[in-house]
């Protein structure tokens, strides 16, 4: 479907792709016809129907690869302090990276089972790149092109069950359960100046049970998309439909708040030796959203709900 700018209306598009992956695999054609049929809904030419009356999935139910970085170094270095560990060497020159489940990915509504609480259930709110086919060795001054589409991401996590994974020295699995994205993807120049060298300069709001936890500014991303992509295709080329992740966006400044509850938990390890803000509980609900300088809600909200 393409979407409305202020995202109260939608209109089928499945006439020109079937869906999302078949238009990304397609898209020097497909794109031209996709803007088109956006332009005309845009303007009233084309009714559509209300959002309010559509369910929607994930942009992409399931992604031939899900690559998450950690790109903002703040996140790193808090968190590992709380811990203990020392930063790697390798900490502002290689940004982190894992490869997380794609073949089950959640809509932006979707109820999240707490599991079982000793797991420690933690968001994560992110941003991430679409990518077209991407070859193997693409430079970060080459990037560009290859990201066709930008959104927003609930990178779902078991904190309890990260550590004992890292131990291991074989990194996350049965910590990483599935990740939920924003009912909407945004081509780049939709975010005009605010998309710039590869970083989205906005701010990324998360709220627990109504109440604003954080709203950092994904700007402060010190590894750029293109910087992501040109570390991951290192060795390997990249397929169209490929989502990349920045990581928990987080800033220096403690009053932009955070992304995540284990951010808080770490400033109180710090402070006072102990942490006092627990992991989610059944019940809770997650908001995230990213508004541009006029006030939209630029990729729709992620709203979801802990069950048990």
């Amino acid at each position: 479907m393409v979407v409305s700018r202020d995202g109260r209306r939608v209109a089928s598009a499945s006439h020109i792709a079937p869906h999302l992956q078949a238009a990304l695999d397609d898209w020097e054609r497909v794109e031209p016809e996709l803007r088109r049929r956006f332009e005309a809904l845009d303007s009233g030419l084309l009714p559509g129907e209300s959002i309010a009356d559509v369910e929607l999935t994930a942009p992409l139910p399931r992604a031939y690869e899900w690559i998450d970085g950690s790109a903002f170094i703040n996140h790193i270095l808090l968190v590992r302090k709380a811990r203990g560990v020392q930063p790697p060497q390798t900490l502002y020159t290689e940004p982190l990276v894992y490869q997380g489940a794609s073949g089950c990915l959640l809509g932006p509504n979707a109820d999240f089972s707490l599991g079982e609480e000793r797991f420690g259930l933690d968001f994560e709110a992110e941003l991430c790149a679409v990518l077209g086919d991407t070859p193997r060795g693409t430079s970060a001054a080459n990037a560009a092109p290859h990201v066709r589409l930008l959104m927003l991401a609930n990178d779902w996590t078991f904190r309890n069950l990260v550590s004992p994974e890292l131990a291991k020295g074989f990194g996350f699995f049965v910590s990483k359960p599935a990740t939920a994205f924003s009912p909407f993807v945004v081509t780049p120049d939709e975010l005009g100046d605010a998309y710039r060298d590869g970083r989205v300069h906005l701010k990324l709001e998360t709220r627990l049970n109504g109440r604003l936890l954080g709203d950092p500014d994904a700007g402060e991303m010190h590894f750029s998309f293109f910087d992501l992509l040109a570390h991951v295709t290192q060795t390997r080329a990249l397929t169209a439909g490929t989502i990349l992740g920045s990581g928990t966006v987080s800033n220096a400044d403690p009053a932009r708040g955070v992304s995540c509850l284990a951010e808080r938990r770490a400033q109180e390890m710090i402070a006072h030796g102990n942490a006092t803000t627990p992991y989610l509980r059944v019940g809770d609900r997650v908001e995230i959203a990213m508004f541009d300088g006029s006030g939209k809600n630029v990729f729709g909200s992620i709203a979801e709900r802990v069950t048990p």
